[in-house]
Order: structure tokens, then sequence, then C-alpha cells
């Protein structure tokens, strides 16, 4: 097992100006143009309720500033925490909150809605924050946050086709020892890696206080779609270590892996107003 470690200062990734004042969860993708291209929630009010469509960048590389180029999703209705992947030269971009809602597009620019579907999907196991990864040829997982038994859950679907999707368990769970307790659980913003035979789910874990707002806590796994029942580290399955990150994507690129962070203006993050980067180490 190796243990991810951020190495060196964060710095300024993507700050928007023109459709927003800040980036919450986001979504970083290299697209078939050779650049990379971001989708955040955004606002000016910086409210939950505000995020009604995503801020999209792109740029050259992740070593310098991504440049604000518009907006998408923009539907008059709540948007959250894009997860974007292609197949086949389309880009499928899920986001919530619940029901799970789906675009696609061929060019990262204009976005088209389609139905998706969550077959035998738990009562409340998924209304926000997705995160979809192909993890062997025509197989994908998608996991999204949730509540199981009034406790925060991460809920894990499989599909074949990025529509059809089939609800496999939930991925990890919150014990009745878990220090936080809130109606809406308290995991958020899942992503998923793979590295070395093993799986390593990056979760935020917070009640929204400043003190766990930057919270990810890292748990490691030979099944993607388990990774057990978390009590605060007594009992059950302990985190491999804890990140000062909010929301993180795991980017590698060239054999060198990146880590985002990211937040409202009004927590402690390293930059306001953006998604910052350093760089990650596996130790």
């Amino acid at each position: 097992m190796k243990i991810p470690c951020i190495k060196g200062e964060w710095r300024v990734l993507f700050k928007p100006e023109v459709h927003g004042n800040y980036v919450n969860d986001h979504s970083i993708v290299k697209g078939s143009d050779g650049l990379w291209h971001i989708y955040g929630i955004t606002s000016f009010e910086g409210t939950p309720g505000a995020e009604r469509y995503f801020a999209h960048g792109k740029g050259e590389s992740l070593e310098g500033e991504l440049r604000e180029v518009g907006r998408s999703i923009d539907r008059g209705t709540l948007a959250w925490a894009p997860s974007v992947i292609e197949k086949d030269g389309i880009y499928y971009m899920f986001y919530g909150p619940s029901p799970t809602s789906l675009a696609v597009s061929f060019d990262m620019t204009e976005w088209f809605g389609t139905k998706v579907n969550l077959n035998n999907e738990p009562l409340m196991g998924a209304h926000r924050d997705h995160f979809v990864i192909k993890i062997s040829e025509n197989k994908y997982l998608m996991y999204v946050v949730g509540v199981k038994d009034k406790k925060g859950a991460v809920s894990c679907f499989s599909s074949e086709d990025l529509i059809n999707w089939e609800f496999s368990g939930f991925a990890l769970t919150s014990g009745d020892d878990a220090p936080l307790k809130v109606a809406w659980g308290a995991f958020e913003s899942p992503f998923v890696v793979k590295k070395d035979g093993l799986y390593y789910l990056f979760i935020t874990y917070t009640d929204c206080s400043d003190a766990t707002y930057s919270d990810t806590l890292v748990f490691a796994s030979e099944n993607p779609l388990f990774f057990g029942e978390y009590n605060g580290g007594i009992g059950g399955t302990r985190p491999v270590t804890k990140l000062g990150a909010h929301a993180p994507e795991i980017i590698e690129d060239n054999g060198k892996y990146y880590i985002t962070t990211c937040g409202w203006k009004n927590k402690p993050i390293p930059n306001t107003g953006c998604v910052s980067v350093a760089g990650l180490e596996w130790i």
C-alpha cells in the first residue's frame, strides 16, 4: 500500500470572475482538443440554493492557470458537483442534486440533456456529488453520496453504457460511533483512484464547520465496491490518511499526480474564490 501525500504549496489553478466568484465541487478532464477542461459549482451569492450552473475553464497545462471560457448547464435548476467522463468521443456529465441528471457533449461546450436510469436506487441513497470511473472495458462505476439508516453513506452503481445503472451496494457507510452526525450525511465529493492493484477512495468528511471543511479521508480497498463502515477509526474501517483538501480531484498527467481543493469564499481554503492545485506523492 502507498499513502497519498500533498507535495508543495497550493497555487491557483482556476479562478472565475465573469460567471461567479468561487468554485466548489468540480470536475477536471482532458479533452480531445488536447486541453484541460474544468467544470465547477459557482455563483455570486455563495449559497447552495444559488448554484444553478457550472463555471467552465480550460487551458494547456495543469502547471499554469486555466482560463474562464463560459458556463455550462444553465437550466434554471440546481446544478451541483459535476463528474465528466469520455466514451467513444462523447463526453458524459453527471451531476446532482437528486434526481441524478446527465448531459452529453461532442465539443465540451454545448451540452444536451438526456435520460439516465438508476435501477434499484435506495431511497435517499443517492442525492448529490457524483463521481464516475472506468474500471475495465465497458464497465463503469458511479459513486454518489447519500444517507443509509439516517447516517452518511456512499452508494455505488455499475453500468456498461453510462446510461443504465444498477445499484451495486453501499461502498462506504457510517456506523453508530461515527464522529459527525448531520441529517444530510457528512460524506461529500467521492473520488476513486486505482493504483498498484488497490482502489483509493478520497472522501471529504465534514459538517460544513470551519474545523472540518477541508478534511478529506482516504480509504483503500482491493474491492472498488466496498470500503467498509466508518466509526471514526475505532472499530470498522480506518482511513489510510487524512488530507487537508475540500472536494479534491486527483489527476494524473504523464506520470505526475496532482490534487485540487476548493470551496466557498468564507471558508478556510488556501486561495479564496478559486480551485487550487498542488502535487500529490504516493509514499
